[in-house]
């Protein structure tokens, strides 16, 4: 199991990312992220809100058959909240491979 802190961290860049790639809503979000990291409603809404505050990313309503649906946009903010997430991510690996190598894990073994 992942620690909370860490994985609140990577699902706020994997929403900013699916934004990054074009507006979306929070369904369409849940949808975008199912086949690399589980995320419900509960989860989403509040990581929404604290990226909108952050300045990462604006909203703005369309009307959707008869609803008003909110979308999501990345901002500037947004995109540099990812791009120094690559910057890191060679520390992260090298962190990643420390715990592994002190830990003696072999990936082989692990998966036969």
């Amino acid at each position: 199991m992942i620690d909370p802190q860490l994985k609140r961290g990577l699902l706020d860049i994997c929403v900013l990312s699916v934004l990054r790639r074009g507006d979306s809503y929070g369904y369409q979000i849940i949808k975008d992220l199912s086949g690399c990291i589980e995320i419900s409603e509960s989860t989403l809404y509040p990581i929404l809100r604290r990226l909108e505050a952050a300045g990462c990313l604006t909203v703005y309503t369309v009307e959707h058959s008869g609803r008003l649906r909110k979308f999501y946009r990345i901002t500037a903010a947004g995109i540099g909240q990812i791009d120094q997430f690559l910057v890191s991510w060679p520390e992260i690996q090298r962190i990643y491979d420390l715990i592994k190598e002190s830990a003696g894990y072999d990936a082989q073994a692990v998966s036969q």
